[in-house]
């Protein structure tokens, strides 16, 4: 009888998203997605002291059909974000880029077919399945940042651990920051590197994310339009029967969000924009009839906008991993159908 388990239950049965996705009409649309919009970017905590990028280039690899360059850029304060630069060697500016995020694991070397030591990766691809490889092997200039927290952005302490992701959550916010917020704005940041660089079209650049990585996508289409596709991979759902269901990483949680809204309504701040959901019928910690249930809400919102054939649904056999069924194909075939835009 000690037990708070019907506490809590209480507490989440209460929870009433003040910004819940009800618009009726575009007009309602457009207000709705101003308030939403402003308040989930206060919530999530921009960091201060945003820089240029001004790129180094840290070292370059001839990988056959495409290029791999490693380049450094300055985010915020002293952080500096190292990051992969795939580029086909017969590139065309209208095949576009995408920003590939990876989920937990040892970080952007996972994307690109290299082990932790940087040595070549063999065998099985792991859940994430080199995708960033898969992206450029289509055309596409693929950006690969090593999110905050993995890879060689763990703290000192953390060298021979997974990644830092608990230590830097709690203390950010102990600060009124949150992990979230580095990592989506820490991708704005190579947003604005890809943008710079003048050999990519504004109006072709898309963002895939996996788990972790495909809260990052989202979150950060959700605020910027700059993003104008979106595959989200084993993340869509709802943070009812998630991330507040099942044990998840801390850097999930962001302050005061669920009583702001539910994940579809901040899938929906993508609308209308091109978006492809990947759900696993067997991941253990998004379940699928979540995904379902987003998916029908998410439908809602494409409706009253008139573009519901720029929601996709990869709905596959599998676990917690990407599928590759639609996703590898999809943004080349978004692109393909419109006209070349000059340099």
């Amino acid at each position: 009888m000690w037990h708070p388990d019907d506490y809590l239950k209480q507490l989440l049965d209460d929870v009433r998203p003040a910004e819940a996705f009800e618009a009726r009409t575009t007009e309602e649309w457009r207000a709705w997605q101003a308030r939403l919009r402003a308040k989930f970017a206060e919530l999530l905590a921009e960091p201060a002291n945003r820089r240029e990028p001004a790129p180094v280039l840290l070292e370059a690899a001839d990988c056959g059909d495409y290029t791999r360059e490693r380049i450094g850029i300055a985010t915020y304060g002293n952080l500096a974000l190292p990051m992969y630069v795939l580029k086909p060697k017969a590139y065309r500016r209208e095949r576009g880029a995408v920003i590939a995020l990876h989920g937990h694991g040892y970080g952007s070397r996972d994307l690109v077919a290299l082990n932790p030591d940087g040595t070549a990766k063999t065998g099985d691809p792991g859940y994430q399945k080199n995708f960033a490889v898969e992206l450029v092997r289509r055309g596409h200039l693929v950006v690969v940042p090593e999110l905050l927290g993995f890879g060689d952005r763990k703290l000192a302490e953390d060298a021979d651990r997974g990644d830092s992701c608990h230590r830097l959550s709690t203390n950010l916010l102990m600060l009124g920051q949150t992990m979230a917020g580095h990592r989506v704005y820490e991708t704005l940041r190579c947003l604005d590197y890809v943008l710079a660089r003048g050999d990519v079209d504004p109006a072709r650049i898309g963002a895939m994310g996996i788990s972790g990585g495909g809260l990052v996508a989202s979150f950060a289409a959700a605020i910027d339009e700059r993003i104008g596709a979106v595959v989200v991979s084993g993340y869509a759902n709802t943070f009812q029967a998630s991330i507040l269901a099942i044990p998840h990483c801390i850097d999930n949680f962001v302050p005061g969000l669920a009583r702001l809204a539910e994940m579809p309504d901040l899938l929906a701040l993508i609308a209308p924009r091109p978006l492809l959901i990947e759900a696993g019928s067997r991941d253990p910690i998004f379940p699928l009839r979540a995904v379902d249930e987003a998916h029908g809400k998410l439908k809602a919102a494409y409706a009253l906008l008139g573009a519901g054939p720029a929601l996709a649904y990869d709905r596959f056999e599998g676990d917690h991993e990407i599928s590759g069924e639609l996703s590898f194909d999809w943004f080349a075939g978004l692109w393909a159908s419109r006209e070349e835009v000059a340099p």
